[in-house]
C-alpha cells in the first residue's frame, strides 16, 4: 500500500508533460503510472487540470541566521520557499555571523537552523583570503562547494579574493566554486542619489565581463569547476561559450529579476530594486533569455538576499546607501512562468531551469524531478490563475520586494516535502550534505 498518490492531467516529468499518477511510499516516488490507474494509498489526491511539478531547487539563498536573523532566518525563509514551490534551498555562507568559512562556523549555522526548516536545506562554504587550509575539512563535512567574491561583498567579515587567492583556494580542494563575478577595477562609487541610472552606471557590464574572464582563467588552470553566480551582463556570454567549447568546466546561472525587470522602468528612490550586479535593460534581458533557452545559462535561482526595511533606505531613496539585494524566494516560480509563457516557453522548460538543473549543479540526483526513486517533493501549481503580489502577505521576514503590486500568473496550491504537505506549522525539513 502506498502512502500517497497524486494524480494530474499535467504532470511535468523529465520526458515532458503528461497525464499521470505519482505514487509515493516512504517519502520517495515509487511509481509514475497512468492517470486513472487503480492504486491503493492512504491518501489519494486528484488535481485534475492543475499541474503537478517537482519541488524547485534554489541553490542561491541568503538566510543570514545566525547573526543577522532580523534580516531573515531559517523559519521565515524556508516557509516562504515552500509557499513558492521551493522544496530545497542551498544557503549562502554570508551574511550570517560567523560566515561559513570553517567547520566550526558550519556547526554553529546548523545548530541555529535545527528544528526551524520547512524545506530541505544544504550549505555552501566560503572561500576568502587566508582560509584555503580550512576548505578540505569543510568540504568533507558536506558543503556543496565554495563561494567567493571578486569584488566587495558588502560585509567586512567576508572579504573578496583576487585571482591569485582564488587559484590558491581552487588548488586546495577539488570542489565546485561559485563566484560573484564583478571586477573592482571596473566599478566606481555611486554618488548619493535617488536616480537608479546613477547606481546602474557605477556597475557596468565591463565589470562582469572582466571578472568572468578571471574566473574562467583560474578554472582553466586548476582544471576545476567554476559556476558564475547571478549573471546579469549579456556581454559575458561569449566568454562562457568559448570556454565551454574549449573544455573549461564553467557554468552560469541568472535570476528572475535580471530576466523580467527593466532598468528603464525603475522609479527614482525605489531601492527595493537595488542588487549587485544590477538590473539592466530589456535588450540585455532578451540575450539572457536566448542563452537560457539554448542551455548556455543552465539555471534560474532567486539570489534571495533580504534585509530590514531601514537598510533599504526607503526614507531617502538613496541607491548608493541602500543594501543591495532582492527578496524573492517565494515569487520566483510565478515571476518566471509569467514571462516564460509570454515568450512561448513551457512548464517543462521552467522545471528544467528551476528544479532539475539546479539539482544537477550541486549533485542532488534525487531532487528536482518526478521520476521513480526521487524524493517525493511535489508542487500543485495552477498555471493559468493570476494574483497581485502583496509584500505584506509574503512569508519572508521583512515586507520588501520589487514585485509588490505586480500581476503574476501561476499560483502554488500545495507543496509536499517527501510526501508530506508543508503547512508552515511543522518544520519537517532536513539538512542535506553533498553526495559523495
Amino acid at each position: 500500500m502506498a502512502d500517497l498518490v497524486v494524480r494530474s492531467r499535467r504532470v511535468v516529468t523529465p520526458d515532458g508533460e503528461r497525464a499521470a499518477a505519482v505514487v509515493v511510499a516512504d517519502g520517495r516516488i515509487a511509481a509514475v503510472v497512468d492517470y486513472d490507474a487503480v492504486v491503493t494509498a492512504g491518501v489519494d489526491v486528484d488535481l485534475g487540470d492543475t499541474a503537478l511539478l517537482p519541488g524547485l531547487v534554489d541553490t542561491h539563498v541568503h538566510v543570514n541566521e545566525p547573526g543577522r536573523t532580523e534580516w531573515e532566518g531559517f523559519a521565515t525563509a524556508t516557509r516562504a520557499a515552500a509557499a513558492g514551490g521551493v522544496t530545497t534551498i542551498i544557503d549562502m555562507p554570508l551574511n550570517s555571523l560567523p560566515p561559513t568559512v570553517n567547520t566550526a562556523a558550519l556547526k554553529i549555522k546548523q545548530a541555529a537552523a535545527a528544528g526551524q526548516c520547512h524545506v530541505d536545506v544544504g550549505f555552501w562554504g566560503g572561500a576568502i583570503p587566508g582560509n584555503a587550509t580550512d576548505l578540505p575539512g569543510l568540504h568533507a563535512d558536506g558543503v556543496f562547494g565554495f563561494k567567493s567574491f571578486l569584488a566587495d561583498s558588502g560585509v567586512p567579515e567576508f572579504p573578496p579574493v583576487d585571482a591569485t587567492q582564488l587559484a590558491e583556494a581552487m588548488n586546495a580542494v577539488d570542489a565546485l566554486f561559485v563566484i560573484h563575478a564583478e571586477d573592482p577595477n571596473h566599478l566606481r562609487e555611486a554618488a548619493s542619489s535617488p536616480a537608479y541610472t546613477e547606481f546602474l552606471n557605477s556597475r557596468p557590464q565591463d565589470a562582469e565581463h572582466a571578472a568572468v574572464g578571471t574566473a574562467i582563467a583560474v578554472a582553466r588552470a586548476a582544471g576545476h569547476r567554476a559556476h558564475i553566480l547571478h549573471l546579469s551582463a549579456a556581454s559575458a556570454l561569449p566568454l562562457i561559450a568559448r570556454a565551454r567549447a574549449e573544455g573549461v568546466r564553467v557554468t552560469a546561472e541568472t535570476c528572475p529579476h535580471y530576466l523580467t525587470l527593466d532598468a528603464a522602468e525603475i522609479p527614482d528612490g525605489a531601492t527595493e530594486f537595488k542588487c549587485c550586479p544590477p538590473i539592466r535593460d530589456t535588450a540585455n534581458a532578451d540575450k539572457l533569455w536566448e542563452a537560457l533557452a539554448d542551455g548556455l545559462i543552465t539555471c534560474v535561482v532567486s539570489d534571495h538576499s533580504p534585509c530590514t526595511p531601514d537598510l533599504k533606505r526607503q526614507d531617502t531613496g538613496d541607491f548608493a546607501a541602500a543594501w543591495g539585494g532582492i527578496a524573492s524566494v517565494q515569487l520566483g516560480l510565478p515571476v518566471i512562468w509569467t514571462a516564460a509563457a509570454e515568450r512561448g516557453h513551457t512548464l517543462a522548460d521552467v522545471v528544467k531551469w528551476m528544479a532539475r538543473r539546479p539539482a544537477d549543479l550541486v549533485g542532488l540526483r534525487n531532487k528536482g524531478r518526478i521520476t521513480v526513486g526521487a524524493d517525493a517533493d511535489l508542487v500543485a501549481f495552477e498555471p493559468d490563475e493570476t494574483f497581485v503580489v502583496d509584500a505584506h502577505a509574503l512569508h519572508h521576514r521583512n515586507p520588501v520586494t520589487p514585485y509588490h503590486g505586480k500581476v503574476l500568473r501561476g499560483v502554488v496550491r500545495t507543496t509536499w516535502l517527501r510526501g508530506n504537505v508543508v503547512t508552515g506549522d511543522n518544520a519537517g525539513g532536513e539538512f542535506l550534505a553533498r553526495e559523495i
